[in-house]
């Protein structure tokens, strides 16, 4: 089984238990998923079976879409609404919400929770926090593409956000709290979108397990042009030659032969194409060579 699968994964579970279920169900180890989700976070969920966990870093890297939802005037360890509160806090009446969630659609340095898995000095973060044991939080740069207001109800909201690879989406809450000067935890959390995979296109493991679901191809799952070559050509891409870039390709490019069998996928460098991935099978290499 190569391709992609897209799970809408339900509340309360990790993202490893569902790759877990999806292994089982496809009776294989060569399973792999594009970006975690907390257990109460739920929504789009791409695992990459066989041949497509060579794509894994490309998934992963691709912006993301959410919905949250967001509680004034708490805070707490996780920045969740799960976690253990710290400080509870008035929230006046016409905060400039909407205003607040604009100022942050920007490029910044996040600081990264402590309740995550992101190592520091070989230990996992959440394992200081559990130790109470003090340390200094890494911070990456995130952008935020786009953010806006749904809905508002009493000292609750709800927005969607666009946001590139790495964002803490319970950070972000935690930042716009503390701007407001109220607080705020996360209370819902739905991916609805990651690259050109939206959840309409996502099933259930209820569903998987019926045998309702689509394993989508590598080439679906991907916003990179393809491209079907002729013999010569595919002779030379399956040996993973540098070729010259005739289609002024600016990132990647899926190459496929005109038997639909994908080759490989190439990438821009110095003017030419290199090989990014092999996807080629070898059968049909030997005999080409032969």
């Amino acid at each position: 089984m190569d391709g992609v699968i897209v799970i809408n994964k339900p509340k309360g579970i990790t993202s490893f238990d569902v790759v877990r279920q999806v292994s089982k169900y496809f009776h294989t180890k060569k399973v792999g998923h594009t970006g975690t989700l907390d257990p109460m976070a739920e929504g789009v969920l791409i695992i990459c079976l066989g041949k497509a966990t060579k794509i894994v870093e490309l998934l992963t890297a691709t912006d993301k879409e959410y919905t949250a939802g967001v509680q004034l005037g708490i805070e707490t360890d996780t920045y969740d609404i799960e976690g253990e509160v710290l400080e509870n806090k008035e929230v006046p009446k016409n905060l400039p919400i909407e205003e607040t969630l604009h100022s942050f659609q920007k490029t910044y340095l996040q600081e990264v929770p402590i309740y995550s898995a992101v190592k520091v000095n070989g230990k996992k973060l959440y394992e200081y926090a559990r130790n109470h044991q003090e340390v200094e939080l890494p911070k990456k740069e995130v952008t935020i593409k786009e953010i806006q207001l749904i809905e508002k109800k009493d000292n609750t909201f709800l927005f969607h956000t666009k946001v590139t690879k790495g964002c803490y989406i319970r950070s972000l809450i935690h930042e716009i709290g503390k701007s407001l000067g109220t607080g705020a935890v996360m209370t819902s959390l739905v991916r609805t979108k990651q690259g050109n995979v939206s959840i309409e296109e996502a099933y259930t493991l209820e569903e998987l397990e019926k045998g309702n679901y689509k394993v989508y191809s590598i080439e679906d799952v991907l916003p990179y042009p393809i491209v079907p070559v002729t013999n010569e050509l595919e002779k030379k891409i399956r040996n993973g030659v540098r070729i010259s870039n005739d289609w002024e390709i600016e990132d990647k490019v899926i190459f496929r032969s005109f038997e639909n069998e994908l080759l490989g996928i190439y990438e821009v460098e110095n003017q030419e194409l290199k090989v990014w991935k092999n996807f080629a099978s070898e059968k049909k290499k030997d005999i080409i060579e032969s």
